[in-house]
């Protein structure tokens, strides 16, 4: 039973409403089958002008210096709880266009939609991920000789959900905290900004 499922306000599909992101973790590896899986999904995302500006350094712990390199790239507030994860992922972006060298303005957009297909394919396989902002871009760009114009942006964790009665009091309790998120009509608007759109305020009243 997943105890964060999403309480929808609409009917959205399975895998949206059972994401969620664990900061515990069970030591069982994640197959290459699914890793593969994983990416390929991301590999479909739609992207500006088809660019496909995402670029993914993976670790495992079945290569533990690899692991413990990438985790280096994480700020120690992550690290703490992501070395219990098997799998740790880079996000890495190109900056500018491969066609003409021009800056892309949507290539962190795209990185985006890229691992949001990613998150989803792991979910309905009974994955889960965590992704971060909390990384450290040049001591990625230093340990990967990451080229310029491209920057690691985020990281993941991907691993199984550990069971929260393991984990230690501080990170149970986040695990065990109920989701939340803002209504339609503080987000969806029409008009003019914060004005909610129709559609969305007659479904609330």
């Amino acid at each position: 039973m997943n105890i964060k499922k999403a309480v929808t306000d609409y009917p959205i599909q399975h895998a949206l409403a059972d994401r969620w992101s664990p900061y515990g973790f069970e030591e069982r590896a994640v197959t290459e089958a699914d890793l593969c899986s994983l990416f390929e999904a991301a590999r479909w995302a739609a992207s500006s002008y088809n660019e496909q500006p995402w670029n993914y350094i993976v670790a495992t712990k079945d290569n533990s210096k690899e692991f413990d390199q990438l985790l280096s790239c994480l700020v120690e507030a992550n690290q703490a709880w992501a070395k219990a994860a098997p799998v740790l992922a880079l996000g890495v972006v190109s900056l500018r266009f491969a066609k003409n060298h021009k800056d892309n303005r949507a290539a962190v957009h795209d990185l985006g939609l890229a691992s949001g297909n990613l998150v989803v394919e792991a979910t309905s396989r009974g994955l889960a991920v965590h992704q971060m902002i909390g990384i450290l871009p040049d001591k990625a760009r230093e340990v990967y000789q990451i080229p310029e114009h491209f920057e690691a942006w985020t990281a993941m964790a991907i691993g199984y959900n550990a069971d929260p009665a393991t984990m230690p009091a501080a990170l149970k309790e986040r695990d065990l905290a109920p989701r939340q998120r803002r209504p339609l009509g503080d987000f969806v608007f029409a008009g003019q900004w914060k004005h909610a759109s129709p559609f969305v305020s007659k479904r609330d009243t």
